[in-house]
């Protein structure tokens, strides 16, 4: 582990990377035994007829792996990307309306899923862990209406991808929109 870490919702400036420091941070600030990892920002996708939010808050301790990922770039990002701390929306797909139920937060980093193969694993998880459910669920399109999230991956048509990353700044807007009476 690192000495001193730094949140990029404190920090974030156009142009950089979300894992490493602003430009007018200065890098002896950070001791690191490893790479410099900050915190970043994820949309995980899950039909709640098959696992909802309320099913994360039912598991022991909140924990449950994230499996059954069949797809490649999203595994990719599974296996390479998403690190412990990472903070994720849970979003309800194939529901009406969709929306972000939820807050988790992640407790694993990327592992060979068991349904592949131990000795060349193609397929990967994390574990998750419930952090709390939104004051009110975000749909979809609230979403889409809001300016403030127009690149957001999951308001753009045909973005199917189940693990999407999402800015800090949009990860704070739909905290926002959930405290807020829509």
């Amino acid at each position: 582990m690192w000495a001193k870490t730094w949140d990029v919702t404190d920090a974030c400036e156009p142009g950089h990377s979300n894992r490493t420091p602003p430009r007018d941070v200065e890098s002896t600030e950070f001791r690191l035994t490893g790479p410099l990892m900050a915190k970043r920002y994820w949309l995980f996708k899950s039909e709640p007829d098959a696992f909802s939010f309320d099913d994360l808050v039912a598991r022991p301790d909140g924990v449950e792996p994230w499996d059954g990922v069949r797809n490649y770039q999203a595994r990719n990002l599974l296996r390479d990307e998403v690190r412990v701390g990472d903070q994720v929306l849970f979003y309800h797909s194939r529901t009406n309306p969709p929306h972000v139920a939820g807050i988790a937060e992640v407790v694993r980093d990327g592992y060979p899923d068991p349904k592949s193969s131990p000795d060349a694993p193609r397929w990967f998880m994390v574990d998750v862990k419930a952090v709390r459910p939104l004051e009110r669920p975000v749909p979809l399109a609230e979403l889409k209406e809001n300016p403030a999230l127009a690149s957001m991956m999951v308001t753009r048509k045909g973005a199917r991808l189940s693990i999407q990353p999402v800015s800090p700044a949009e990860f704070r807007e739909v905290l926002a929109m959930a405290r807020s009476q829509s």
